[in-house]
């Protein structure tokens, strides 16, 4: 009894001692984080409509570059160890051209004022839309309401607009073999709530080099065209004006050296393609003001840190997916890896929520309780596929902290996958995701500067670099307080499970089921807690590994309990 009396004084004595290190890097980014830098570089990449290798993309990667210069960071030459500070721009020839809007414009033949202008609906024209002879094209529009393929195939469209409520993605083909010169489209998710926010359009793409355009309508346009077309003969007159040309690909990564484990890093990557602001501008803003924060901690010897911290942007999972893959050597050292993708919403304007995706838990499989996927939608995970790690709990008590600090709003979702973590995880290394949803403006025209918040964007990036810091720079108290955290988590969330499979029985339920999710669950926290074992950068005694087997006897005895009372 004594004996176990001591363990538990010294395990509260290095949890507190690692809490006072944790509370330092908190002091450092709170008071360092400078949210209007972050605000000014959103406001700058927002302007673009950014496609890898056009000119808002690029400009937006420069940008940046500018930013982490003045911060510091010198080009990398030849080695990304050379200096404390590096950073370098890669560049690839793209297979395809690039492609990116200038103007659109439609107009109903007969009124003087346009149905739609790209001045306010810039996503109007979808990725790789071609241009319109420079005085445009005039034609009958044909509404067809019922979308049969061959029977649209047999009609006499030659010459004409094909117009639908249906994304004109799938209309492309069929239009092609009916004659039509375009085709005009609608395709708005219920959760933009179109009806309500009558201007947007998500924005989309079609084959490239096609010779039929298409266009997307808005909800308000959509229904002026429509019931134009259901008065009688209505003419069109469309004009389009788009790039098209032979680029390449940019993509910049940052290193802050690691003084004693330079090859272990924790990688950070937010993507620069996509026409919002809040997606994804403001990861691109917050991670740059990241950046430099760590840099000016840098050199002011406030931080040293003892793995490597990287920062990168690029395209969408494919610039992440490169840099974990083209290096063997390199990707054995990422230890973490996190996505920062739409971190800047307002949410009162928005109606979305700060959120940390997990990694695939049993939540992916059973979700049930408080846990909900978002609209974004389940993945098809399954128990071979769950990722047991104490990554989820240690960032989600992270952004509690912080939360409760600011009042700052915190959630998480089940993993549902679609970002820049998703190359982490098939790889096999911890990844996560920091991002809002529901957003009633997600992928529309209306995602704009308006809509971002400089405040979130600073508690989102408080708490990511507090979280890195801890972790690059993790020691033997670091990972003991880990443990504990840990424990006590998996502790709260047997007892939620228990309860929830408790009733699940008395209303039928088989109890060998109720029984197996329990199972699963208490599996998942043995298995993270295991992997704390590898956190400190150095091991100097058996306490880690102590501290794991301790807190594991004490999860199974709880489990042996609930599994014991489920009949």
């Amino acid at each position: 009894m004594k004996i176990k009396l001591l363990l538990s004084l010294i395990v509260i004595s290095f949890t507190a001692f690692a809490q006072n290190t944790t509370d330092q890097y908190f002091k450092l980014t709170r008071a360092g984080f400078n949210e209007n830098n972050a605000y000014t570089t959103t406001a700058f990449v927002e302007k673009y409509f950014r496609v890898p290798g056009n000119e808002g993309f690029n400009a937006s990667i420069h940008h940046v570059e500018d930013i982490l210069k003045k911060a510091g960071f010198v080009a990398q030459k030849q080695n990304e160890f050379e200096a404390p500070l590096t950073y370098r721009i890669e560049k690839r020839t793209m297979k395809n051209k690039t492609w990116e809007p200038v103007d659109a414009n439609i107009d109903i033949v007969g009124e003087t004022q346009p149905l739609i202008s790209y001045k306010t609906n810039r996503n109007m024209i979808p990725i790789n839309c071609g241009s319109t002879p420079a005085e445009g094209i005039t034609a009958e529009v044909v509404y067809i309401e019922k979308i049969v393929p061959a029977e649209i195939e047999k009609m006499d469209l030659k010459g004409k607009i094909l117009f639908s409520e249906n994304s004109p993605s799938r209309l492309l083909a069929t239009a092609l073999k009916a004659g039509a010169v375009g085709v005009l489209g609608y395709s708005m998710p219920k959760y933009t709530q179109p009806e309500v926010h009558q201007t947007s359009i998500q924005f989309g793409s079609m084959r490239a080099n096609s010779e039929v355009w298409t266009l997307l309508l808005s909800y308000a346009a959509k229904e002026k065209l429509k019931a134009a077309c259901l008065k009688g003969t209505t003419k069109l007159k469309v004009n389009i004006e788009t790039k098209i040309y032979t680029a390449e690909e940019l993509t910049l990564v940052a290193n802050v050296k690691g003084s004693e484990k330079p090859s272990e890093r924790f990688v950070f990557s937010a993507h620069v393609q996509e026409p919002g602001a809040n997606d994804n501008a403001s990861g691109v803003g917050t991670l740059a003001e990241m950046a430099r924060l760590t840099a000016s901690l840098y050199q002011e010897k406030k931080l040293n840190p003892k793995r490597t911290l990287t920062f990168l942007w690029g395209d969408e999972i494919i610039s992440t997916r490169r840099y974990i893959t083209e290096d063997s050597t390199r990707a054995k050292g990422i230890l973490w890896g996190m996505s920062l993708d739409m971190v800047g919403e307002d949410t009162k304007k928005t109606g979305g929520s700060f959120l940390i995706e997990k990694m695939p838990d049993p939540s992916a499989i059973w979700t049930r309780g408080t846990d909900k996927h978002t609209e974004w939608g389940a993945g098809d995970v399954k128990e071979k596929d769950l990722f047991p790690h104490y990554f989820n709990d240690f960032i989600f008590d992270i952004c509690k902290a912080q939360g409760k600090f600011a009042n700052w709003k915190v959630n998480y979702n089940p993993f549902e996958g679609g970002s820049d973590h998703t190359p982490f995880l098939q790889n096999k290394i911890p990844g996560l995701l920091m991002w809002h949803f529901t957003d009633v403006f997600y992928h529309t025209d209306n995602d704009r500067i308006d809509k971002v918040s400089a405040t979130e964007m600073k508690n989102v990036g408080i708490s990511a670099l507090t979280a890195a810091f801890s972790l690059i720079s993790a020691d033997e108290n670091a990972a003991t307080s880990t443990i504990a955290q840990v424990k006590s988590d998996a502790l709260a969330r047997l007892k939620i499970e228990f309860d929830l499979s408790k009733k699940a029985i008395a209303e039928g339920k088989p109890a060998s089921d109720e029984k197996h999710i329990i199972e699963v669950w208490s599996k998942w926290y043995v298995d993270a807690l295991a992997t704390i074992n590898k956190m400190p950068v150095t091991s100097a005694s058996t306490r880690v590994g102590s501290s794991i087997k301790v807190a594991t006897i004490e999860l199974e005895k709880q489990t042996r309990v609930y599994l014991e009372q489920l009949k």
